[in-house]
């Protein structure tokens, strides 16, 4: 179930992340952060109405750190996507925040069994894979995106590691105190001007509104999967999202695949299921 869970996330994150990276080639990504996440807060707070949580002090305050992370991540991620292409600046960004959770999990002792192994290591290289331009090079352009997407790379990983130490009882609490950091802090940098604070143009509302709250059912998804499954594994799987990305690149904005993405996405499958396993 674990693995299930963290492929509905990869998806959504995906999807989202299109939303939002689309919306912020014609607004500021920070408004997109802003609003989006404004959204998101919204509606983890009606999610614990319908699920029971009991949480610590510790779980809300390492939330916190982590949404922050998260919120750094987001919007370096959107204004990579906005400055260069989805099918490089995503993939990237999965990769390091796929990187920094394995490492974090077994610094704490997690040793996957073999075939897991194997699958996480052909993860690896389908996030590589995919990651190449149009021209099938994989060394892209643009440095400025690539900066941008080791950035978010390194917030996501982080959150994902932070998330994964809060406790079972918790509920969706953990998620509510770290998209509600993210919100305080960016609102209150919006509200001293220096960032829009002005809602998005009609032409981004329905993309803003989509991103947020995709990006807060991904991260449901991700923690209820991280507490039935191991954080290395989980994360992998999680960090597959840029297929989902790169296809609808592919299909809105005509962004060609090159034959190496193409092998990266069908090596994404036997990686799946050997994690699965």
């Amino acid at each position: 179930m674990a693995a299930l869970l963290a492929l509905f996330s990869a998806a959504t994150y995906g999807v989202g992340d299109f939303c939002g990276g689309l919306a912020a080639r014609k607004i500021p990504a920070t408004t997109v952060l802003l609003w989006s996440h404004l959204l998101g807060l919204t509606l983890l707070l009606v999610s614990t109405v319908f699920v029971a949580g009991d949480p610590e002090a510790g779980d809300l305050v390492i939330g916190a750190i982590g949404g922050l992370a998260g919120a750094a991540g987001v919007g370096l991620l959107y204004k990579g996507l906005a400055v260069g292409q989805m099918s490089v600046v995503a993939p990237i960004t999965a990769l390091l925040s796929a990187a920094v959770p394995v490492i974090a999990g077994y610094a704490e002792g997690e040793r996957p069994g073999g075939t897991a192994v194997v699958g996480m290591a052909l993860a690896f290289v389908a996030i590589v894979l995919v990651s190449a331009e149009g021209g099938g090079t994989l060394r892209p352009s643009d440095l400025r995106s690539v900066l941008y997407a080791l950035g978010a790379g390194l917030g996501f990983g982080c959150f994902f590691v932070f998330l994964s130490h809060t406790g079972d009882d918790a509920g969706m609490w953990p998620l509510v105190a770290a998209r509600g950091a993210s919100v305080i802090v960016v609102g209150s940098v919006a509200l001293l001007g220096f960032i829009p604070r002005t809602p998005p143009i009609p032409s981004t509302r329905e993309l803003t509104a989509a991103a947020g709250a995709l990006d807060a059912l991904a991260n449901v998804l991700y923690l209820v999967a991280v507490r039935q499954g191991l954080l290395s594994v989980v994360t992998v799987l999680a960090a597959l999202y840029p297929v989902s990305t790169v296809v609808l690149a592919h299909f809105v904005l005509h962004e060609r695949f090159a034959k190496v993405q193409v092998a990266g996405m069908a090596l994404a499958l036997p990686a799946v299921v050997l994690m699965a396993v």
